[in-house]
């Protein structure tokens, strides 16, 4: 695993923004897996403006995004596809045909979560996969288990998520209660791995999931299994930690 120390937020975002765009451009025809919530809105954001400048083309780029609340209309702006029109999608020229997320409105999960395990697979995985960090070390919204789920799959939130997400909706009620995410097994699929990281928050679910034991408890751990991951922390996420 390497790890690239930012200093803060911006300095975080910038830097991610940097690996995702050299991929574009090395592999202009490029599967990117793509992440949602607060943490990479402002890599979305440097993508954007770098885009703006003719300095990255995002025409032949393919997206799989990791998950998609279960019972949410697109049209629904906490659902992830209104969060990725609404952060990068919108703003930049990515074919709308390669874009891909879960399908939240499929009431049958069986059905859902084969068929896109399946596109993704026919994709060949992603070449490059961007992660957040749950503060229960959940990545996409693989909660802590008895064991690693491997497929797209449909999973009960946990509480802890469930009230992390309540500022987003008029109520805990309103919070969706399942979602449909890529497994850990799909993640694990992606040839290069790109988690970020930002806030002392973090800090301690940063130590266990990349400095201690590998266990389904901390699902983020089993990246250190990887070949091929990047770490980009600022230096509040990192401060439990000795790099």
């Amino acid at each position: 695993m390497r790890i690239i120390k930012a200093k803060d937020y911006q300095d975080m975002s910038r830097k991610a923004a940097n690996i995702i765009s050299a991929q574009v451009i090395m592999k202009p025809d490029c599967v990117l897996g793509l992440a949602t919530g607060s943490t990479p809105v402002g890599t979305y954001k440097q993508l954007i403006e770098w885009y703006n400048k003719g300095d990255v083309d995002f025409g032949d780029v393919t997206t799989v995004n990791l998950d998609e609340y279960k019972g949410l209309p697109r049209e629904n702006d906490q659902s992830y596809y209104y969060f990725m029109h609404s952060n990068l999608f919108d703003y930049v020229n990515i074919n709308p045909e390669r874009t891909h997320l879960p399908d939240g409105t499929e009431p049958d999960a069986e059905k859902e979560c084969a068929r896109y395990e399946e596109l993704i697979r026919s994709l060949g995985g992603a070449d490059l996969q961007l992660l957040g960090l749950g503060h229960n070390g959940h990545i996409g919204f693989n909660e802590p288990a008895d064991s690693f789920d491997t497929v797209t799959h449909c999973v009960d939130l946990q509480q802890r998520t469930i009230e992390a997400n309540k500022r987003f909706f008029a109520s805990i009620d309103d919070v969706p209660k399942q979602a449909y995410t890529m497994g850990i097994g799909t993640i694990m699929m992606a040839k290069k791995i790109l988690i970020i990281v930002s806030g002392a928050d973090k800090a301690e679910i940063v130590q266990k999931a990349f400095f201690g034991p590998v266990t389904p408890q901390v699902p983020a751990s089993i990246l250190q299994m990887h070949p091929d991951v990047t770490l980009v922390a600022d230096e509040a996420a990192l401060s439990k930690c000795e790099v």
